[in-house]
């Protein structure tokens, strides 16, 4: 894998990138060479992962960010660009996923929550560096979306909506960037993560996939190595599902 997917030389920016699958995805690209910013609300966390890159040769640079705040993303991005003088790829993971237990008992700060971390948080860094990419001439953007984008639950319209939401700006975006600039999503289902340690046996357990199982963290990191490397130079615009079923 890391001779087919060689990111020696490139700069990946992966927003939630402390826990769960962006920590996946962090080691992934530093094990393929390449250098990683590593994003999350607290400072600590993505310092631990930034050591775990630093031990496996690469460079990495921790930064605090809550990217469901317009005016906070600037910062993130003068702070990788400051370090590294370029950003090859950026992966929009970061996501929250809170519940209600009715439509009308979500407050405004909820919904605005939801929406800033899942869609307007993608969009604004999306904005901000897919342009510097134009720029640059190269880049490729991933989106991690849900698959409760197309099969929503009563239990979450909110998170379902800007998922959706986060998918067609990746079409939109595909358009906007490119040629140069790729701009793909994965439409992700349930997986084995420390975020889902409250739920994750029992929906192994009765997984209704094809595989009979939740998907597992590893298993995220070749989708994004191929969405990032120059072996998918004629994918863009596509909405990848990663969840183990058949349509």
């Amino acid at each position: 894998m890391n001779d087919y997917f060689d990111m020696t030389g490139k700069v990946v920016l992966v927003t939630g990138g402390s826990r769960g699958l962006g920590h996946e995805m962090v080691k992934a690209f530093a094990a393929c060479g390449a250098d990683v910013i590593v994003a999350s609300r607290k400072l600590e966390p993505c310092e631990a992962v930034a050591e775990e890159v630093r031990a496996m040769g690469r460079r990495a640079l921790p930064v605090a960010c809550h990217v469901g705040q317009w005016d906070a993303l600037p910062a993130l991005v003068e702070a990788a660009y400051d370090t590294f003088g370029k950003v090859d790829v950026l992966v929009n993971n970061a996501g929250i996923a809170p519940t209600a237990p009715k439509s009308s008992e979500v407050s405004e700060e909820l919904f605005e929550k939801t929406v800033g971390v899942n869609f307007k948080g993608p969009f604004r860094l999306s904005a901000l560096i897919g342009d510097r990419m134009v720029q640059a001439g190269s880049g490729a953007i991933i989106n991690v979306s849900s698959t409760a984008a197309v099969h929503p639950s009563a239990t979450y319209p909110v998170y379902a909506g800007a998922k959706a939401a986060l998918n067609i700006m990746t079409q939109a975006h595909a358009m906007e960037f490119g040629p140069k600039v790729r701009v793909n999503a994965i439409m992700c289902g349930p997986f084995w993560t420390d975020i889902a340690k409250s739920w994750r046996e029992q929906a192994d357990a009765n997984s209704p996939a094809a595989v009979k199982r939740i998907g597992r963290p590893e298993e995220i990191a070749t989708t994004a190595l191929y969405l990032a490397s120059d072996k998918s130079s004629f994918t863009t615009g596509a909405v990848i599902r990663l969840d183990g079923c058949v349509p």
